[in-house]
């Protein structure tokens, strides 16, 4: 694979990088996606498919959630994966999303399980260059590898917001999430940052629980709906989605859930909420 000099560059920089130094008790730092609502000039973006899985920051040393923890995934899954740290999801197959996260939860890994998972990576977090050359740069460093469930997300561009919405209803039909669009010029950031935008039918978000609605008519007797907080203080029910064992038995006070809605109306509540499922990293 020919690399031109800046992505050959943060090959090697890669390949004999130490391992991200974060301690293991934080969250890591990681950049985080803002909404796409039209807002966005297709013709500077990297577009990808968006991936239903768990996210997974590869330190350098072990595979971590989100929220810092250690993914217990088998040895030799990851004994051959570069000392640079990597960014992305592990995913076994669209819809495939519940057997995933019971075989991530684990605390003993099960190897007939973990056969099934992939490790998608997108990013190498901070690393140089703009995001362009980090892609083609993960590209040769997977390569490089040898290790057939380390692959990287496949990017693409598009040349109008009509071959976006084209494409974003390609993925639909197929089962998938949504797109993700990152600006192609975009140095390597952290947080909430609209370099990194997703595009979905709908959005999602995370909410506390904070009390439960008793159920009535045929859930008498059951969670009716959940009373929740999201990040900026709203409070409101989300009835839709439940199944009925989430209704026998809820998700305890304080638990972390996402639910699913199509917009926010002018209070800042979302219209059409629906729980969607226990966030568990």
């Amino acid at each position: 694979m020919r690399l031109n000099p800046v992505v050959q560059a943060l090959f090697l920089a890669a390949m004999f990088a130490p391992a991200l130094s974060v301690p293991a008790s934080e969250p890591p730092p990681l950049l985080l996606a803002g909404i796409e609502q039209g807002q966005a000039d297709v013709a500077l973006y990297l577009i990808s498919e968006k991936i239903d899985g768990v996210r997974a920051l590869w330190d350098g040393q072990a595979l971590r959630t989100r929220s810092g923890n250690i993914i217990n995934s088998p040895r030799w899954f990851t004994e051959n994966f570069p000392p640079h740290a990597l960014d992305g999801e592990l995913w076994i197959a669209r819809g495939k999303f519940d057997q995933l996260s019971a075989t991530v939860r684990r605390q003993t890994p099960d190897d007939g399980q973990w056969r099934q998972v992939r490790y998608l990576v997108f990013e190498l977090p901070q690393a140089p260059g703009s995001f362009r050359e980090r892609a083609q740069a993960l590209k040769a460093i997977v390569a490089a590898s040898g290790v057939r469930w380390l692959q990287a997300v496949e990017q693409f561009e598009l040349a109008s917001r009509e071959a976006l919405a084209n494409k974003l209803d390609e993925i639909l039909k197929l089962g998938g999430e949504g797109l993700m669009l990152h600006r192609a010029d975009a140095l390597y950031t952290t947080g909430r940052s609209d370099v990194l935008l997703k595009m979905k039918l709908w959005h999602d978000a995370e909410a506390m629980v904070v009390g439960y609605q008793p159920g009535r008519g045929k859930y008498a007797g059951m969670l009716g709906a959940l009373r929740v907080r999201s990040a900026d203080g709203v409070e409101f029910l989300l009835g839709t989605g439940l199944s009925e064992a989430d209704r026998r038995d809820p998700p305890p006070i304080g638990t972390l859930v996402t639910f699913r809605y199509r917009e926010l109306n002018s209070r800042g509540i979302p219209r059409f909420a629906s729980f969607y499922r226990v966030r568990n990293d």
